[in-house]
């Protein structure tokens, strides 16, 4: 195990759902019920096929702590500090793949608040006083299943970009700390690498939380996913797919360095062996993301703008209010946080921060849990199969 516990991730956004009750409803429920049986049977044919795989893609090396000469550990119970340091890229892109699924899809509910709880100019019946207002309120009036609508297109957009983001993780950051501090942990080190993984992230799951946000919006338009798509697609391009994925950017490396700094400060407390220890990775984790969260939410509402494009009702149109007219579509960050400030003053930039925090409080625990919980039995499972091999040939 590598010394630094878990790798650390950033959160994402969502916003507002509406349409009619019933066609929302069965949109929600057929995403869910989808969702459910690909994860099903493509989670079992890939556990199946993926250890083989990665048994000829890496030399796996065990880790000997007792100051002994190398040997085999038990095969029957092998300690995780171990087990490979140099697990295979594809173990790093299938668990973080489930990590990043699991992790969207279980709080998901929580999402969708979050987003509605952003809008600027929210309609009268979307107006909450907290999380658990917001939730009681959306599935009385439109329904069980509507808290879950746009779950598809996030687990479709969730699984590559998390796959992408660890495993560049892992590479660079053994690769970067072999250069800056070799046999030892840097922070530095991983600071960098998550904040290059964040790009890649960023870039394959912006356009799914375009899609997701405009489905969760309250009365939106779209009948489901393919039909926003091709509704923006045709009336804005696909230009729009990719308007905030500079602020989401801006957003992600302050998050990403909040939550690595205050993460690692909280494993020196919790766990200064550096052991692998689930808990103290889950509450370090948990209390990093929720710190980080708090403080990016400005640029989190100013992301959710850009993608939802929400009316600007209160602006002054073409040739009124000093001659200044409003643009057809946000268009940058600026033009965002010149909005936002605009409808809503400085309050406004701290919309939606008590679900976003609630939000991404147990998703970065579910996260790196799921991650390191795959990981682990690949490699043992792996680490089984050698020393079973090693044995027949003797």
């Amino acid at each position: 195990m590598e010394a630094d516990g878990f790798p650390r991730r950033h959160r994402m956004t969502a916003e507002t759902a509406g349409g009619n009750a019933g066609v929302a409803g069965a949109s929600a429920g057929a995403e869910v019920r989808w969702f459910s049986g690909r994860i099903w049977g493509v989670s079992e044919s890939l556990v199946g096929n993926l250890s083989p795989r990665i048994g000829g893609e890496a030399e796996i090396q065990t880790v000997q702590f007792s100051g002994g000469p190398p040997e085999i550990a038990d095969a029957s119970e092998p300690e995780y500090e171990g087990l490979p340091q140099g697990a295979s890229t594809s173990t790093h892109m299938f668990a973080g793949a489930v990590a990043g699924i699991m992790e969207h899809c279980l709080m998901f509910p929580i999402d969708c608040v979050k987003t509605r709880m952003q809008s600027l100019q929210p309609e009268p019946a979307a107006r909450y006083r907290n999380v658990m207002d917001a939730l009681r309120r959306i599935i009385t009036t439109e329904g069980v299943w509507r808290p879950m609508r746009g779950l598809n297109a996030t687990a479709v957009g969730a699984g590559p970009a998390h796959a992408l983001y660890f495993a560049c993780y892992e590479k660079l950051k053994k690769s970067l700390g072999d250069i800056i501090h070799p046999g030892a942990n840097s922070h530095l080190a991983n600071g960098t690498a998550g904040c290059v993984a964040t790009l890649l992230h960023d870039a394959a799951m912006n356009p799914s939380e375009v899609v997701k946000q405009r489905l969760q919006m309250y009365n939106s338009p779209y009948r489901g996913v393919m039909d926003c798509v091709r509704a923006v697609w045709q009336s804005e391009g696909p230009g729009a797919f990719y308007r905030s994925y500079t602020t989401q950017l801006t957003m992600n490396v302050p998050f990403q360095a909040l939550h690595f700094m205050t993460y690692e400060y909280l494993q020196e407390l919790l766990n200064p062996h550096r052991q692998y220890n689930p808990s103290s990775h889950m509450v370090s984790g948990a209390l990093a993301g929720a710190i980080a969260a708090a403080a990016t939410t400005p640029l989190d509402v100013c992301k959710t703008l850009l993608n939802t494009q929400e009316s600007l009702v209160g602006l002054p149109a073409a040739g009124q209010g000093g001659g200044q007219g409003t643009h057809r579509h946000i268009t940058g960050l600026a033009h965002a946080f010149r909005t936002v400030y605009r409808l809503g003053g400085l309050p406004g930039f701290f919309k939606g921060v008590q679900a976003r925090v609630i939000y991404q409080m147990p998703s970065t625990a579910i996260s790196w849990s799921v991650y390191e919980f795959f990981k682990y039995g690949i490699t043992k499972h792996q680490h089984e199969k050698r020393v079973a091999l090693q044995r027949e040939e003797k």
